[in-house]
């Protein structure tokens, strides 16, 4: 694994500049493939659009992810610790206790293949 990446990506650079609003309002024509394996560290994300997001390898450290649906995003590989996750909705493959150990300890999260979706 390498080390979450911070870079020039237009769509990125709006999910770091914390413009949410602006992000969910352009996301149909902006390029998203570049948001896997990158440093979300302490930002606020709340009200983010996360359906068909990749956030698979990234890095959320003490990020506010209250009340987003990833449900439909990848999250493969992500780091969520100290985040903020109330209200949050996961994967049905991402158990309780995989994101408890990421929360505390800062590993990847995993997900459970043979879950139901």
């Amino acid at each position: 694994m390498t080390a979450p990446i911070v870079d020039d990506d237009p769509a990125y650079q709006l999910l770091r500049q914390e413009r949410i609003d602006l992000f969910n309002e352009q996301k149909d024509t902006l390029d998203l493939g570049g948001l896997a394996a990158k440093d979300y560290r302490g930002i606020d994300l709340r009200n983010l659009n996360a359906d068909g997001l990749d956030f698979s390898d990234s890095y959320f450290r003490n990020a506010d992810l209250r009340g987003i649906d990833f449900r439909k995003a990848k999250l493969e590989g992500s780091s969520f610790a100290d985040a903020k996750i109330s209200g949050c909705y996961f994967d049905d493959g991402l158990s309780a206790s995989e994101m408890a150990m990421s929360i505390v300890q800062g590993t990847r999260v995993r997900l459970d293949s043979a879950a139901d979706k």
